[in-house]
């Protein structure tokens, strides 16, 4: 573990509850503790699960901090604690976790994060269904959406990610078995969210993710197109649609696969931000504070044609693919003239187009 500077981070990453992400944590935190490493529990939650549970035997845990909120008296990880402690190694569960309003931070992994730079090591867990950029990958296969995520790039910063796995079927056994949850909730679970078909397209996607970080960590070299030898740059168009968020998703899902630059542009009117109508200009903010989260270089360009402002952008940004939603469909009147879609294609002939449909459900 790290002796000086910013702290190591370790993420145990599954694809569902109960496939053993904080059993083998716990396990490897009473390992470094036997070998003499200062070790503490920083948030734990058992789930009632007894096998885990014995785990934690020996470990110091720090108290967890007490907040009330419409009534209700609830608990978080106590950071400044930790902080006050300052042990060599804290163990936290459920990296992906949305604080009670009240706390110093919204999520838990930021959190985490003022445990690193105080040069502690931190072992968490998560599951792959709350990486933000497959969230819609996961909402198509399984009809859930996930609303706790954590930004691609703090899963890329982390020193180590181990993905820890079982078959389905076994992890259905374990619901069966009342291992997982009471007996109650597991028949509920298996019949709605952990039904084989569901388990199996989330085992895929995490095998394919620790796939890719694998072969990315063993190729030093930067992603460069095959025939140009440029690099890689994604350029998403942001418009009030809600499929915008989708679009950044996906978007820089294939950036971050290329190992390319990924740039947001949305093209306001000629007078600006001050010509839209309020509501219209909040969920375009909220879009382009969604792709900077996500740490996608964002930029807001007055114009008074917006494929041409796009189009424009492109050449002067050197961007090599650009990410366009499909238009919405027209009146029989307007049938005859380009859409905006089909403008951009023409005027950006040198430049691959990617037109993303809206998945339904």
């Amino acid at each position: 573990m790290s002796s000086a500077g910013r702290g190591r981070l370790k993420v145990y990453i599954g694809y569902a509850a109960g496939v053993g992400k904080t059993y083998q944590m716990l396990a490897d935190a009473q390992d470094l503790r036997r070998r003499g490493v200062d070790v503490v529990v920083g948030y734990f939650e058992p789930h009632g699960r007894q096998d885990t549970i014995a785990q934690i035997t020996g470990l110091e845990v720090i108290p967890r901090r007490v907040l009330e909120y419409r009534g209700t008296r609830l608990e978080e990880m106590d950071t400044a604690a930790i902080l006050r402690r300052r042990p060599a190694v804290c163990v936290v569960d459920e990296f992906a976790h949305t604080n009670v309003p009240g706390c110093d931070r919204n999520k838990r992994w930021e959190e985490v994060h003022v445990l690193l730079d105080a040069g502690i090591d931190v072992l968490t867990t998560m599951n792959v269904q709350h990486l933000e950029s497959l969230n819609d990958q996961v909402w198509n296969v399984t009809g859930i959406r996930v609303r706790e995520t954590v930004p691609d790039w703090v899963l890329d910063e982390a020193d180590e990610v181990r993905l820890i796995d079982v078959t389905p079927r076994a992890l259905r056994n374990r619901l069966e078995r009342g291992v997982v949850y009471s007996t109650e909730k597991a028949q509920q679970a298996m019949d709605h969210f952990f039904t084989e078909a569901n388990l199996a397209a989330l085992r895929e996607i995490a095998l394919r993710y620790a796939a890719h970080e694998i072969e990315e960590k063993l190729e030093a070299a930067p992603a460069e197109t095959v025939d140009t030898g440029r690099r890689e740059r994604i350029l998403i168009c942001v418009t009030a649609n809600p499929f915008s968020a989708s679009l950044i998703r996906r978007g820089k899902r294939v950036a971050d696969y290329l190992r390319g630059d990924c740039l947001a542009l949305h093209v306001l009117p000629q007078g600006g931000w001050a010509e839209l109508p309020a509501g219209t200009r909040e969920v375009i903010e909220r879009h382009l504070h969604f792709a900077r989260n996500l740490r996608i270089d964002t930029h807001a360009i007055a114009g008074p044609h917006v494929p041409r402002s796009i189009a424009n952008f492109a050449r002067e940004h050197q961007v090599t693919q650009i990410f366009v939603g499909r238009s919405l469909p027209r009146p029989w009147f307007k049938l005859l003239s380009e859409t905006v879609v089909q403008q951009i294609v023409r005027l950006s002939a040198d430049t691959q187009i990617t037109i993303v449909s809206q998945r339904r459900r």
